[in-house]
């Protein structure tokens, strides 16, 4: 059977979203290799601290962001001659947010870990170092810019450079056998010279950084347009890391173990981030030009997320145990059955991804924070009743119904129920087998 394409793209810019999507896969797999050898050089407890402190930093960090990525990609569409205003607004908001959330970062650390009835070994240092690593995120507003022109290639090459190098770093921590801080360290390295290289490669395109302004007005506006957006990326966060802070009640192994199960479960995510995100500016411009073809083509993305996502799905659930014990060994065990339960949110991830660009696209911001609250609070309220029973199997089954209910929230709502049937066709092949029987 063909594999569904986004039709009425051009072809060849449809190559080259695939060629950047191909470029991700490589750093992305590259990650995930360092990281399933940072897993097993640090064991389930090292592990664990080190994911539950990436989740406190997480959730905070997605305040930090302020939901502009897309804004940003909108405003350059709209008016190009106002480029370094639009980024220079931006970077100077993220950077004001991203180094007042590093002092909150460990405050809320430091009171949690004082009132913890088994407080473990103190994490304050790795906590703030952790949330200066992604201090140095404010420069994505170039990954942004270079969003909005379809010329993700340049920023991919900077990314994988960088990972490269922070691949020989972190393998060389774990061969020498340092400690965890010393891996935390490579976070803030990586973060750091991800920022140059992203400044780097926006000058040798011909533009200049310097040449930035800060627009008060444009502040207000951006931040108007984007704070339902805000409140978004914190739920999100929350239903996709929740589980990991809340499993530490259980203990740093319980974190560990469930940790080396989502990193896996969690490893393809970027599939859809990257084909959506370059697809973006193609659906708004189809949506000035001819609605129903609009709607065709957000069908059709939804069809071909689809096709990626189910089998990767089936063939995971029925293969976890294997996958747990030829990665890990023996040190993760129990990992098997979280993953094959965790694995199925993926879907939900993938038509998320793609419907949360249709209510960008249409002003629906509201409609957006409200699918993630809820996502977020069924997903904190069932860890609540969960975890104590099954610890890690609790949370996994918590973040699948949590993915499930976020996703398809638009069913509730009568102007984006349509949207929300498409996706039920999508994941049940309906629209697929219409495609073949009409041949």
């Amino acid at each position: 059977m063909k594999l569904p394409t986004i039709k009425g793209f051009d072809e060849a810019a449809f190559n080259k979203y695939l060629k950047n999507t191909g470029w991700l896969m490589f750093g992305k797999m590259l990650s995930l290799i360092v990281g399933l050898i940072v897993a097993r050089y640090l064991g389930p407890s090292s592990f664990g601290d080190l994911n539950f402190g990436l989740a406190i930093v997480t959730i905070l960090a997605a305040v930090g962001a302020l939901g502009l990525d897309t804004f940003i990609i909108r405003e350059i569409i709209q008016e190009p001659a106002k480029r370094d205003e639009i980024l220079g607004t931006s970077l100077w908001l993220r950077i004001i947010t991203y180094a007042s959330l590093i002092p909150i970062a460990v405050g809320i650390y430091w009171v949690s870990h004082q009132l913890s009835e088994s407080p473990g070994k103190p994490l304050t240092l790795m906590v703030g170092l952790l949330a200066l690593a992604y201090f140095f995120k404010s420069f994505n507003v170039i990954d942004a810019y270079f969003q909005s022109q379809v010329q993700s290639k340049y920023v991919v090459h900077i990314q994988n450079i960088c990972l490269i190098i922070s691949a020989v770093l972190k393998i060389t921590v774990v061969s020498l056998g340092l400690p965890l801080i010393y891996i935390v360290l490579t976070f803030v390295f990586d973060g750091l010279i991800l920022a140059l290289g992203l400044i780097l490669v926006y000058q040798k395109r011909g533009f200049n950084i310097f040449k930035w302004t800060y627009n008060k007005a444009r502040a207000k506006s951006l931040l108007k347009q984007s704070s339902p957006l805000i409140l978004s990326a914190v739920m999100v966060s929350i239903y996709m890391k929740i589980d990991v802070i809340m499993l530490k009640s259980v203990g740093s192994k319980a974190v560990g173990i469930y940790s080396a199960a989502a990193n896996l479960s969690e490893a393809w995510y970027f599939i859809p981030v990257a084909i959506v995100t370059s697809v973006f500016p193609a659906l708004v411009n189809a949506r000035k030009t001819d609605y129903d073809r609009y709607i065709k083509r957000l069908g059709n993305l939804y069809d071909l997320l689809t096709f990626i996502c189910l089998p990767v799905a089936i063939i995971i659930s029925f293969t976890a145990n294997l996958i747990i014990h030829i990665l890990y060994s023996n040190r993760y065990e129990g990992a098997g059955a979280m993953l094959s339960i965790h694995i199925w949110s993926g879907i939900f991830v993938f038509l998320g991804s793609a419907s949360s660009q249709y209510l960008i696209a249409e002003g629906y911001t509201k409609i957006s924070f409200y699918r993630t609250a809820a996502g977020a609070i069924v997903n904190i309220l069932l860890n609540l009743w969960l975890i104590p029973k099954y610890a890690g199997i609790g949370a996994s089954i918590a973040t699948l119904v949590a993915c499930f209910v976020s996703t398809f929230y638009l069913l509730l709502i009568p102007k984006t129920r349509q949207q929300g049937i498409m996706m039920l066709k999508s994941l049940f092949l309906v629209t697929a087998f219409q495609k073949i029987f009409k041949r």
